[in-house]
């Protein structure tokens, strides 16, 4: 299966991908980018706060339509949403990726999405019949999720002293 991330190879990685989903392409790419780069527990609890309308997903690219919320001040917008559809997609998505990371043998805890995305997927043709006998196009905007968790890397290797060397002039 094709990812459009490749993680360094000696790093280890869980990798979950859902293709087709009918959920709404925008709302998705805004969903994910709200998850990139929090830990796989955190992005659960946002997820579940979201759902709670606790919190928001700010609207930062695809901002045309959404109204402005108190909730999406933290995140440097004014415009948010509370997508259901769409967090249950990347949420079914997140678990199935932290479930390989299990199967692999990496630590639950020290996970973190490194990579997660939405792709377009072919749209979903049907049509509408209107005034007039006319026919009008009624497609859905479908997409594809993918997401790369790794480990994080903590550094044990501390810090060497600088001894501070003072020049001294004969």
């Amino acid at each position: 299966m094709h990812y459009s991330y490749k993680p360094d190879q000696s790093i280890k990685v869980a990798k979950a991908r859902n293709d087709n989903v009918r959920v709404h392409y925008k709302n998705t790419v805004e969903t994910c980018a709200a998850v990139r780069g929090r830990t796989v527990a955190d992005a659960k609890t946002y997820i579940m706060e979201v759902l709670k309308h606790k919190q928001c997903v700010p609207f930062k690219r695809f901002n045309g339509g959404p109204s402005r919320t108190p909730q999406a001040k933290g995140s440097g917008v004014s415009q948010g949403r509370w997508p259901r559809k769409s967090l249950l997609a990347v949420l079914r998505v997140l678990q199935n990726a932290e479930a390989n990371a299990v199967q692999r043998g990496m630590s639950k805890d020290d996970l973190y999405v490194a990579h997660i995305q939405a792709n377009e997927a072919p749209k979903i043709r049907r049509r509408t019949y209107r005034a007039h006998g006319r026919i009008n196009a009624y497609m859905s905007s479908p997409c594809h999720i993918e997401i790369i968790l790794q480990e994080r890397q903590l550094s044990t290797a501390a810090p060497e002293d600088k001894q501070d060397v003072v020049a001294t002039t004969d």
